[in-house]
């Protein structure tokens, strides 16, 4: 712990210094799972990449005080060899308990436990003007409850204690096919309902084939009826692709499999869910279990994002997830089919407080009317090769019909909105009133985070600047460029120090 205060009184001497100064600056973690366009200047940064330790768990008291750069691969790690593990664990190992807390994370169990945050007990902040607080239902309650989605618009995060439940060996799943949006609709929320479950999503290939996924926690071991079956090995069938497997057998009896724990929670880190495939095909490369085997280094998220970052590819995608009241959820699933024909989809049930965790939104849906029931996640995400007005044109009709049928986007992705429908869909006077108490006005706001800004690069002058343009300018080239920055490794988000 002591190193820890050492690094959190350095950080505070910064942001005192950027407050004095009347400077405004960015806080840097040293990597995203956003596909947001970023770029962070050196010289107007709060570097906290290094709070990235596990500072101690509580076995009797099932808790965790865990610095906000620790990744969801080492959390995991950590509190299994406690015997214990978080109740919500985002599918893909980079994600950070920071991102969780003031971003807009989610999954499988948050059905039952809520987004990411509302497993954090308490939370150490450095706030804008240099003060170390702690904040939780019982200190600082205004400021605890702001951090939701606030993305670190609201202070520095330095440490979070978090709840964690009792571990068990395996996840036992079973997959129930679908034949239509509705049916796979309905089966969501029956499956809520179930007490024993405890992690459900699902998956449309069509809209008259799909699979929801339901787990529970169990000791059991696996049998001929259940069996052993694994995701996280590079020979093992990638988590959708076998789901689809399943689904597309001739009976539509559901099938049992006993999985371990690791690999259902990060079973969609090979391939990214499915966005993988779409790697494949921009390259030309037959889309095998052979290949899939022979590449499966490049198939993890880790280096997937940073590969996708670099060769801005995030302009020829649709990369959204969206939030909507149960009962709005198969309209909007009928939209994408009619209009982009993207498959597949995710489905995720979401707890009824969900809303709250999203970015500070207004109380209320489109209609004026509050919603407090349970909400289902979609996501969609797959190409949409066109020219920039008709990407961006597309992207502004998803959140229209979002908005019209009471949605609210998870802010990783990409925002498109103009500033004035930005603040009709979020608070503006009860955050703006939070960020004038805290101290935190001279951060930038969530909107200044999450809007759009096209790709504006920088390629410098010379020959080496337009060998940029170039490759970039070229799809295939700029894919290649993307897999070369990747295993180069190193920082894709900092401005590179002038010579």
């Amino acid at each position: 712990m002591e190193a820890h205060n050492s690094a959190v009184k350095s950080i505070s001497e910064r942001v005192r210094h950027f407050y004095e100064a009347k400077t405004a600056f960015r806080v840097y973690h040293g990597s995203t799972n956003s596909t947001r366009h970023a770029n962070f200047d050196r010289e107007a940064i709060v570097d906290v990449s290094a709070l990235n330790n596990v500072i101690s768990i509580d076995s009797e008291k099932r808790t965790a005080l865990v610095e906000p750069n620790v990744p969801m691969d080492v959390l995991v790690r950590e509190t299994m060899r406690a015997g214990l593990l978080p109740p919500v664990v985002m599918e893909f190992p980079g994600i950070t308990v920071g991102g969780g807390f003031v971003g807009t994370a989610g999954e499988s169990s948050s059905f039952k436990h809520g987004f990411f945050d509302r497993t954090v007990l308490s939370a150490e902040v450095v706030l804008a003007n240099g003060t170390v607080v702690t904040a939780s239902e019982t200190s600082n309650q205004e400021l605890f409850e702001g951090l939701r989605g606030s993305f670190g618009t609201l202070g520095v995060l330095t440490l979070v204690e978090m709840r964690l439940i009792e571990l068990k060996k395996y996840v036992k799943i079973t997959y129930h096919p679908t034949t239509s949006i509705d049916n796979a609709m309905q089966r969501v929320q029956q499956e809520t309902r179930r007490e024993e479950t405890v992690y459900i999503d699902g998956i449309l290939f069509s809209k008259d084939s799909g699979v929801i996924v339901t787990g529970r926690l169990t000791d059991g071991t696996p049998t001929s009826a259940q069996p052993l079956r694994r995701f996280s090995r590079p020979w093992n069938e990638w988590f959708w692709i076998h789901a689809k497997s399943v689904a597309s057998k001739p009976s539509s009896t559901p099938v049992t499999e006993i999985v371990p724990v690791e690999d259902y929670l990060f079973r969609y880190d090979r391939g990214a869910f499915w966005t993988g495939m779409y790697a494949f095909r921009h390259f030309f490369i037959p889309f095998t279990r052979l290949t899939r085997f022979l590449l499966d280094y490049f198939m993890h998220t880790r280096i997937m994002y940073h590969a996708l970052h670099a060769s801005g590819h995030t302009d020829r995608y649709i990369i959204q997830d969206i939030a909507f009241p149960a009962g709005n959820a198969a309209r909007f699933v009928e939209w994408v089919d009619n209009v982009l024909g993207i498959y597949p989809l995710w489905l995720c049930p979401l707890r009824a407080d969900g809303r709250s965790s999203m970015g500070h939104p207004r109380a209320y849906q489109n209609d004026g009317n509050v919603f407090d029931g349970e909400y289902i996640n979609v996501g969609v995400w797959g190409p949409y090769p066109s020219s920039e007005p008709a990407y961006v044109g597309m992207n502004r009709a998803l959140e229209a019909k979002a908005k019209e049928l009471g949605g609210l986007k998870w802010l990783y992705g990409r925002a498109f909105y103009t500033e004035e429908e930005w603040w009709t869909i979020y608070d503006k006077k009860r955050y703006e009133a939070l960020r004038e108490k805290y101290h935190a006005t001279s951060l930038p706001t969530v909107w200044d985070k999450v809007k759009d800004r096209g790709r504006r690069e920088d390629f410098g002058p010379g020959l080496k600047g337009w060998l940029k343009r170039v490759v970039k300018g070229n799809g295939l080239l700029s894919g290649f460029y993307g897999v070369y920055k990747a295993l180069r490794g190193g920082d894709y988000l900092l401005k590179k120090k002038p010579a």
